[in-house]
């Protein structure tokens, strides 16, 4: 009888009339929910829920038992069964559990899945090239996320900033934490603040809740500052403070909120002549370039293109479900040849429209539809002085030329004694503790 009414609602039914029966028929069918007896004629729904749980952990048991033996039930329940039934069943009342048990089933699923999909976001991201410079780059990363230092990323648009980033998140001791990402020329200067550090309730019109900022989400992670340079100049004391002292008020806010927040930054445009125009605020460029990284540009790591070039061309034939495509040697050829103003992120666009254009097994030329810029004329290098803010007077003029110069010496020197600090002081001609206050004063880590 119950099992006819499961089957009407379009169930599939496995019947077994005993405990061992049960378990073979759970060993091999892999069911998603179990209706068990307590009493059966060899062993019993205790054996049944217990052998359930130990093939399979989620699923959904529901136990029979008569009226008067209400007391198993709950004991089954506190072994992990799901519900039970008092016998005579109704079978509304059983399909009503039998529904319930099914959308439990699909909720573990989906956060089963969704789980694992987060455990392959955190990992570090594929980073597909040989070129040396790339390597170094890998290689900085990988010492940087070890500590807890502010890291500056430049390089152009398109050259990857935000993957190293994610790549230094996932190496170090915040992976399991957020990893909160927020592109500063994208969002409107009046939002980016309530964006950052978020509101109370009534903070201005149509606050009608509070809402926690990007800085608040990414406790105990890290926070992915893209294009920092397009920051407004009236949001850069904030961050700094946030920076220096882990703690910011909410829009409207008077409660000092404490976080703790590793902070990453990327910008494609040269933050020290922001600094010397007067446009991005010389305190915040030091507190982030502590360590900075440089990503090279496509055109610089030429030999990484046919392997970027593959690794895209099999990725979107996965993700298109197309057979899999080869590249054509003077496909390959023109790739090379281009300049790739707009890097990685164009290549990957370039390759993402020949594998949808490509009818054989092969991507020519003609479906990479390249139009070839020709590389921009060698210009005059910049005067070093005109990246320097020399405003004021001579003496104020001087003393940051010089501030300037010990910084980087000292940066200099530290590197190229792998940060030994006695070593380096040495060859600085300083004691060891004017060092290290030399070392305060220019805010290095």
């Amino acid at each position: 009888m119950l099992r006819l009414a499961l089957e009407r609602q379009g169930h599939t039914v496995l019947e077994a009339k005993d405990q061992p029966e049960a378990v073979k028929h759970l060993q091999q069918g892999q069911p998603a929910v179990v209706l068990s007896d307590l009493r059966l004629p060899d062993g019993d729904g205790f054996g049944v829920l217990r052998a359930s749980k130990e093939i399979d952990p989620d699923v959904p048991v529901i136990v029979m038992t008569a009226y008067g033996s209400i007391e198993d039930a709950v004991s089954a329940m506190k072994e992990g069964a799901m519900d039970f039934l008092a016998k005579p069943v109704d079978p509304d009342h059983l399909l009503l559990l039998v529904a319930r048990a099914l959308d439990q089933r699909r909720i573990v699923t989906e956060n089963l899945l969704l789980k694992e999909e987060l455990a392959v976001r955190r990992g570090a991201p594929l980073l597909v090239g040989e070129n040396a410079s790339l390597r170094k780059v890998y290689a900085s990363l990988q010492r940087a996320a070890t500590t807890d230092t502010t890291v500056l990323i430049e390089g152009e648009s398109g050259t990857g900033k935000e993957l190293f980033a994610r790549s230094l998140h996932a190496l170090s001791a915040r992976a399991d934490a957020p990893f909160v990402a927020i592109n500063c020329a994208a969002i409107p200067e009046n939002l980016l603040e309530t964006e950052l550090f978020g509101y109370e309730k009534g903070a201005f019109t149509g606050a009608v809740a509070r809402k926690p900022g990007k800085f608040e989400i990414a406790h105990r992670g890290t926070l992915f500052l893209d294009e920092i340079g397009d920051l407004p100049l009236s949001l850069q004391a904030k961050i700094l403070r946030a920076l220096e002292e882990k703690r910011f008020e909410r829009v409207g806010g008077t409660v000092p909120l404490q976080v703790d927040v590793r902070l990453v930054a990327a910008t494609n445009r040269g933050l020290k002549a922001a600094v010397a125009a007067r446009r991005f605020r010389e305190d915040l460029y030091f507190r982030l370039s502590v360590f900075p990284i440089t990503v090279p540009p496509l055109r610089e790591r030429a030999g990484d293109i046919p392997i970027l070039a593959r690794h895209f061309v099999d990725r979107f034939c996965r993700d298109l479900t197309k057979k899999s495509l080869v590249l054509s040697p003077e496909a390959v050829e023109q790739l090379q040849s281009y300049y790739w103003p707009g890097n990685v992120r164009e290549l990957q666009n370039c390759i993402e429209r020949a594998v949808i254009l490509a009818e054989a097994e092969r991507i020519l030329p003609r479906h990479l539809n390249l139009s070839f810029i020709a590389p921009p004329a060698a210009e005059e290098p910049p005067s070093p002085w005109e990246q320097i803010d020399l405003s004021g007077t001579l003496v104020e003029a001087s003393r940051r030329v010089l501030r300037e110069a010990e910084k980087h010496k000292i940066e200099q020197v530290l590197h190229e004694t792998e940060s030994n600090k006695g070593r380096a002081a040495e060859l600085l001609g300083l004691t060891y503790k004017m060092f290290l206050s030399k070392l305060k004063e220019h805010r290095i880590e």
